[in-house]
């Protein structure tokens, strides 16, 4: 993963699993964008994102639908 701050036009939609009230965790994905798969906290959108390749985006999310632990 890397840090990057070129997604202006990027179209970022929240998780299914983050909570409705103000202040829960609150992931956002975004869509559509070559190569990579940002990722960011919804409460700091101004802050970089975090990219991964889909790839290695998709053994996070499989590894957290199994219930193990992604960074091991």
């Amino acid at each position: 993963m890397r840090a990057t701050s070129d997604l202006s036009t990027a179209q970022w939609r929240k998780s299914s699993y983050s909570g409705e009230q103000q202040g829960d965790a609150c992931g956002e994905v975004a869509d559509g964008v070559s190569t990579l798969v940002p990722v960011r906290d919804s409460k700091t959108p101004l802050a970089p994102a975090l990219t991964f390749t889909p790839g290695a985006w998709g053994a996070f999310v499989g590894a957290l639908k199994k219930g193990t632990t992604p960074f091991a």
